[in-house]
């Protein structure tokens, strides 16, 4: 009959425990040093996150909501400049695609993302 041997722990046992007590006793040095580490990181983020979400995401987020209701908004005969730079005047749409003439014979589809803006006749003369 066998019989086991049941070893202390090891040294790596040893190691991490130790590392461990190392951690901890660190930590909370530091937390009796400066017990308001928490409310000074709060102090500094906070603001710095409300200055992003004021200064860039959310009027990004108004720029895309302007554009999703001008293009909601497209109808035939309305003169649209593309992306790419492209004039010409709408005389197809569907769901999810324009059709422009932008001459004599030319006529491009696209897709209604890749339209930029509608070109007003107050738009024009100011240009």
């Amino acid at each position: 009959m066998a019989c086991a041997v049941s070893r202390g722990p090891t040294r790596e046992d040893n190691r991490r425990r130790d590392l461990t007590h190392v951690l901890y006793a660190s930590l909370t040095l530091q937390a009796q040093q400066d017990p308001y580490g928490l409310t000074r990181l709060l102090f500094t983020f906070v603001p710095l996150i409300l200055i992003f979400y004021f200064l860039l995401i959310r009027p990004q987020r108004k720029l895309q909501q302007k554009h999703m209701e001008m293009i909601k908004a497209l109808k035939k005969g309305d003169e649209v400049i593309t992306d790419g730079g492209i004039i010409g005047q709408i005389i197809h749409l569907t769901d999810d695609r324009v059709t422009i003439r932008t001459g004599e014979n030319t006529r491009i589809v696209l897709l209604r993302s890749k339209i930029a803006r509608v070109v007003t006749p107050e738009t024009a003369t100011e240009a």
